[in-house]
């Protein structure tokens, strides 16, 4: 159980959810999780360079991924995990020892408090830990107020300051426990147990809501906690990097392109490109696009994207369609009523539509890439100014 498989660095590795190791010699010298392991692992040229093989273990959801890099970066002790991220990094999930324990992230342990860990991304840390209070809510704050706060009114505090709530704070925080370390089957087999047990007792109320809790917490753990856009797409292939793009000028003067990069669900600001456009005359968004899209192509050094987003309707769309030179899915949002294009589709989608998580990602392209867009429109106009 949890064993990599190490293969030979020119070997083909899978494009899912999982945990990947660099070996050299004999000793594994990094671990590290992602969404896609075959992408992430594009992006560590420098160890791609010393290490002899690559090692994987699949999982079938990030969540899982980030209990088992935790698990394993403890067992093996990498030497580039311990380079790289000092203690005071890393990060830990705290259990105080009360009689209703708080659960808090922190960067090091206490000796008063029970601590899981360490985890490397504290990102996806406090995304697991939103997830899973959904179906085990527990307290965070350091003094039990005197009136119930708004964790309880969404129902993700079982507020032992007005309730006698103890015994479901400490059950609740076991179960986040043993999740974390790795140990979802056993408690889904007591929760299984649990709901024929109400059943059994006729308290068919309880039994029902174990029943959903059951429900949520396989599906959490099951699927991959990142955006549905790859069944959104029709496309067997999970996205993993995404770029983004947009347009800024006045009257069409010093008018610039913007290039954001996401790559699992987060920004990279490294990999941020700008463009200063070279059409002149008369403002047009749909030409501006289809330049920068054909000059972004013929950077073959800039590894290519799963998505491409444009800030712009069907007219964008088909521009940018135009200028693409690779097999490289596109969409286009047009900001009047928040409405998705989609390539090679008729209609488009309300972005409304989509599930919450879908929903911000787009939204937070489309900002990202127009704030980098804005930025450089300003710079230059700046710059012109001082020459006149």
């Amino acid at each position: 159980m949890n064993k990599f498989k190490f293969l030979k660095i020119s070997t083909a590795l899978p494009e899912s959810p999982g945990v990947y190791a660099f070996k050299k010699e004999k000793s594994i010298v990094y671990i590290g999780k992602a969404v896609n392991i075959r992408e992430r692992i594009k992006s560590h040229k420098k160890l791609l360079g010393q290490a002899e093989k690559i090692g994987y273990i699949k999982t079938g959801s990030e969540i899982e991924a980030l209990i088992l890099e935790a698990k394993l970066i403890k067992k093996y002790k990498p030497k580039y995990n311990t380079i790289w991220k000092d203690d005071k990094n890393y990060f830990f999930v705290a259990l105080t020892k009360e009689k209703s324990p708080r659960i808090f992230i922190t960067h090091q342990t206490e000796q008063n408090n029970n601590c899981l860990g360490p985890f490397v991304d504290g990102s996806s840390l406090k995304q697991s830990l939103t997830v899973l209070r959904k179906a085990f809510p527990f307290r965070t704050c350091q003094v039990l107020p005197k009136k119930p706060c708004l964790w309880r009114q969404l129902n993700l505090c079982p507020a032992p300051c007005i309730l006698k709530t103890e015994a479901v704070c400490r059950r609740n925080a076991k179960n986040i426990s043993r999740i974390l370390r790795g140990e979802k089957n056993q408690v889904l087999k007591s929760l299984k147990k649990e709901m024929k047990l109400a059943s059994k007792k006729q308290d068919y109320e309880k039994a029902a809501r174990i029943r959903n809790k059951i429900f949520y917490l396989e599906n959490i753990i099951k699927k991959a906690d990142t955006p549905d856009l790859a069944s959104m797409l029709k496309g067997k292939k999970p996205i993993s990097k995404i770029e983004a793009y947009d347009i800024s000028n006045i009257q069409g003067k010093e008018a610039t392109g913007s290039m954001a990069v996401f790559i699992e669900g987060r920004p990279n600001k490294n990999l941020y490109r700008r463009f200063k456009i070279k059409i002149q005359g008369k403002p047009n968004d749909t030409a501006m696009i289809k330049e920068i899209i054909g000059r972004r192509m013929n950077h073959k050094e800039w590894p290519y994207p799963d998505l491409i987003l444009i800030d712009g309707g069907k007219a964008q769309l088909n521009a940018a369609a135009k200028a693409k030179t690779e097999n490289i899915k596109i969409i286009s949002l047009a900001k009047k009523e928040n409405k998705l294009f989609v390539e090679n589709r008729k209609n488009p989608i309300l972005l409304k539509s989509l599930s919450r998580e879908t929903f911000n990602l787009i939204l937070h392209l489309r900002d990202e890439a127009h704030r980098f867009a804005i930025a450089y429109h300003r710079k230059l106009r700046a710059k012109a100014l001082l020459e006149k």
